[in-house]
């Protein structure tokens, strides 16, 4: 029996449990925690209407505060902490995992928070695995098995470039912005606005963002990219040295980084750029949730014997079919990957920080939740 607490009873928790119920069934007992009990209340009727197996589901109300009694019954309880809560509530939610002898996964892509964990829990028994949604998360460990296919493909130890892309786009998208929200308008604007990591001639190195604009065709479609902050994680430290040149790019389709930059550099008072621009953009683009994920990454160089050589990979989810519910393709992409590393902490693969780039690619990648959404590598 695992017993399994997912704090945050939004999209992507919800998604969580479903998914967590679909795979363990009986063999799991799923807490759900939140700060609202009518959002408790709705996660807990998803999951419960939305499997087709028998899981006891328990929830938790949580408080502003800190911890309070219900939450200390439910960590003495559980093995590990599905973190879906926002990414400023992560150094708290890992302290209770190290209290309580947890292992923890969280989905942030903020840098300071995950420095924090990484301080406080890197001599940690239990595994405690950091940015595993799907950007940062699921792309990188992709492009760790795309180098690994290129190296050993072509007997090499480095590459010239490394792309990591994804889009969360809305099947339909209108003039002027060409976009539409899949998820959430604060993370549009706070990527939009904060640096992105990359790799240059081998040293790391912080990139504006949107100062990148390329085009770039996808199974036959056209898209534009540009360079946006926290998809990379830590694969910049990781692979400095080894590739000349290396990025996370966010797609999105051809026009919308014209309106983007168009409105952020008209401001003339950059102090509060991020909650301007999320104004704009709820002012202007609607939310939808006919929506699709697409996936690329990319390495390229010289083999042994010097011919420029270039690895793909690439995916394209559509909203799919969990249980009884249809989750966006936003939602299984995100809570897949998470999901996936619960069960392989739960095998107690892993103790103390783990990274993007230290996550086994084949299991990962080939594993029953990740294969199921996206198809497997």
């Amino acid at each position: 029996m695992h017993n399994i607490f997912i704090a945050g009873a939004g999209g992507i928790g919800q998604a969580s449990g479903l998914i967590l119920a679909q795979h363990y069934g009986d063999a799991a007992h799923i807490y759900i925690g939140d700060i609202s009990e009518s959002a408790l209340s709705q996660a807990k009727n998803f999951v419960t209407s939305g499997t087709t197996n028998k899981c006891t589901i328990s929830t938790v109300l949580m408080s502003l505060e800190g911890e309070n009694e219900a939450v200390s019954t439910a960590m003495n309880t559980c093995d590990i902490i599905l973190d879906c809560l926002p990414g400023s509530q992560a150094p708290k939610l890992a302290s209770w995992a190290l209290k309580y002898d947890m292992h923890y996964a969280n989905l942030t892509e903020y840098v300071a928070e995950t420095e924090q964990i990484m301080e406080m829990a890197k001599d940690a028994s239990r595994g405690f695995v950091l940015q595993t949604g799907l950007a940062p998360g699921f792309i990188n460990v992709l492009a760790c098995k795309v180098f690994e296919d290129f190296a050993t493909n072509h007997k090499v130890d480095k590459a010239d470039c490394m792309t990591m892309k994804v889009g969360a786009l809305s099947q339909h998208a209108q003039a002027p912005h060409f976009y539409a929200f899949t998820w959430s308008p604060i993370g549009v604007a706070t990527e939009y606005v904060k640096d992105a990591d990359a790799v240059r001639d081998y040293q790391k190195m912080k990139v504006p963002a949107l100062s990148g604009a390329e085009t770039i065709i996808i199974d036959g479609e056209t898209y534009e990219d540009n360079f946006t902050s926290g998809g990379a994680a830590d694969l910049p430290e990781f692979f400095a040295g080894r590739i000349k040149d290396l990025d996370y790019k966010t797609l999105r389709y051809p026009g919308h980084y014209d309106w983007a930059k168009k409105f952020i550099d008209a401001q003339t008072d950059k102090s509060n750029l991020i909650q301007i621009l999320e104004k704009e953009m709820l002012n202007a683009i609607p939310s939808v949730e006919d929506d699709v994920v697409i996936v690329y990454s990319s390495v390229k160089g010289k083999d042994a014997n010097g011919v420029l050589r270039q690895v793909e990979k690439s995916y394209k989810v559509m909203p799919s079919k969990v249980g009884n519910h249809m989750l966006r393709a936003i939602q299984s992409t995100t809570a897949g990957p998470l999901c996936q590393m619960a069960i392989e902490l739960l095998e107690s693969k892993y103790a103390g920080i783990v990274l993007q780039s230290q996550i086994d690619t084949d299991s990962f990648l080939n594993g029953d939740i990740v294969k199921a959404i996206y198809g497997g590598y």
